[in-house]
């Protein structure tokens, strides 16, 4: 059995982390966080989080990798690598257990089955005389169903508009992408090849090229980001709580979105016409003119 000498320890080192061997390449280069930010766009606060492996900061495991992998190109550091190290410390952060409170119920407080039975009885025959109220006037007083109804001859039907025809969406173009506040984006095609990654500032943009295989996005602030084809704005793709990821922004899918959403804006304009108020009101037998 080897002996330990005096002042030494048995004890080994464990492996630096991703966050630690980024930060420990950034300062051998002398860069500060502020540089990273300028090569890659990337928000200060998810940088500290990323080096401090506070992963659940950040909007979702996909970002967590994306992220670091930038901060590795960035330093000079083995992307492949790092992406591997995020995604194992993600998966041991999913994998702890949750577990849920969980009452007993008391037996003395459950209602007898006798009692249960009948208060289904009485709820069935409330349901029964409220569909013979509403359905067949039954119980109802006044008029009956015999009365004749006599109609105003210069009351005329409600004349509805026919819906005006949706204008056609375009097929084909350039899809733009603009910021109208900061937000993170992502482009990427169907090989998961990067085309943009970084935070817009509010006005800046980016054209998605024509030629790219069925690209995608993934936003953190949908709501500040605004997509056309051909200056057409495709309807808002979320209300901001939470990021999306996979977005298809193709010239072909944002025409399917912009064809989806135009019968929905056509029937809203025909929901704003007047409709004809009837010239009489029968009462009975007899008919009140206005």
């Amino acid at each position: 059995m080897d002996e330990v000498a005096p002042g030494q320890t048995t004890s080994t080192a464990a492996p630096a982390s991703a966050g630690e061997t980024l930060r420990t390449a950034r300062e051998a280069q002398g860069l500060t966080l502020a540089d990273i930010v300028a090569r890659t766009r990337i928000p200060t606060r998810h940088l500290e989080a990323i080096e401090i492996g506070d992963y659940g900061s950040l909007p979702s495991s996909t970002y967590a990798v994306g992220f670091a992998k930038g901060y590795a190109r960035a330093v000079g550091a083995d992307e492949v690598e790092i992406a591997a190290q995020v995604r194992d410390d993600v998966g041991r952060m999913s994998r702890a257990a949750h577990y849920v409170p969980y009452e007993t119920a008391d037996p003395s407080r459950v209602p007898s089955r006798g009692i249960a039975i009948v208060g289904l009885g009485v709820a069935l025959a409330v349901v029964i005389l409220a569909a013979l109220w509403f359905g067949t006037g039954l119980f109802r007083g006044g008029s009956t169903a015999n009365e004749p109804l006599v109609a105003d001859s210069a009351t005329t039907a409600p004349i509805v508009p026919k819906p005006a025809a949706a204008a056609p969406a375009p097929t084909g173009g350039q899809v733009i992408l603009a910021a109208t506040d900061e937000v993170w984006l992502r482009v990427y095609d169907a090989d998961d090849k990067t085309l943009y990654i970084g935070t817009m500032k509010p006005g800046e943009r980016f054209d998605v090229p024509a030629g790219a295989r069925d690209p995608m996005i993934n936003v953190g602030r949908p709501d500040k980001l605004q997509v056309t084809l051909n200056g057409a704005a495709m309807p808002s793709l979320g209300d901001g709580s939470r990021p999306i990821k996979d977005v298809r922004v193709s010239g072909e899918a944002v025409s399917a979105q912009l064809a989806a959403s135009a019968p929905a804006a056509a029937g809203a304009v025909q929901a704003t016409q007047p409709v004809p108020a009837a010239s009489g009101v029968a009462i009975g037998n007899a008919v009140v003119a206005d």
